[in-house]
């Protein structure tokens, strides 16, 4: 049996458990040339904590978590308050990325808190709705398709 988790055999596992399904049936690294076949290996033995009591045991994560939560006091994108009587805070969720240099190192483990904002009501636990910023290129994109088709922009 192979050590791998990228490979999956389809025999039955330690738990008696059997996957009819295997992704080695519809998967291969044989057919990627040897540097990008070589940069997916580099990559997948990079793991991400799965939850924050993981993070913390490695001082990588645990540095990346404070810098999230300094970016977050200094943007002044949260403030600490007091609940209102008979209302449960929104939970959240730390999430965990690598982040890549172009020659496959790890640039910088990545760590961001992230509200579960599925769980709110509207008009109940929020009233007003965030608007995304526009990015330049996508100005420069519309005003190139309107100069090219003679529009009149507002």
């Amino acid at each position: 049996m192979s050590n791998s988790k990228l490979e999956d055999t389809g025999s039955p596992s330690r738990t008696g458990l059997h996957n009819p399904y295997p992704l080695s049936s519809v998967i291969s690294y044989k057919f990627l040339s040897p540097s990008f076949r070589a940069f997916t290996t580099s990559i997948s033995i990079h793991t991400e904590p799965k939850s924050h009591i993981q993070a913390l045991k490695g001082p990588i994560w645990r540095e990346a978590m404070e810098q999230e939560l300094t970016a977050l006091e200094t943007n002044e994108t949260w403030s600490i308050v007091d609940l209102p009587p008979g209302k449960k805070p929104i939970g959240c969720k730390w999430i965990f990325r690598n982040k890549f240099k172009a020659d496959r190192s790890v640039e910088h483990a990545k760590a961001r808190l992230v509200a579960k904002g599925f769980t709110q009501r509207k008009g109940i636990d929020f009233h007003d709705t965030f608007s995304p910023v526009a990015k330049m290129i996508s100005i420069r994109t519309l005003l190139a398709v309107a100069a090219i088709k003679g529009w009149d922009l507002q």
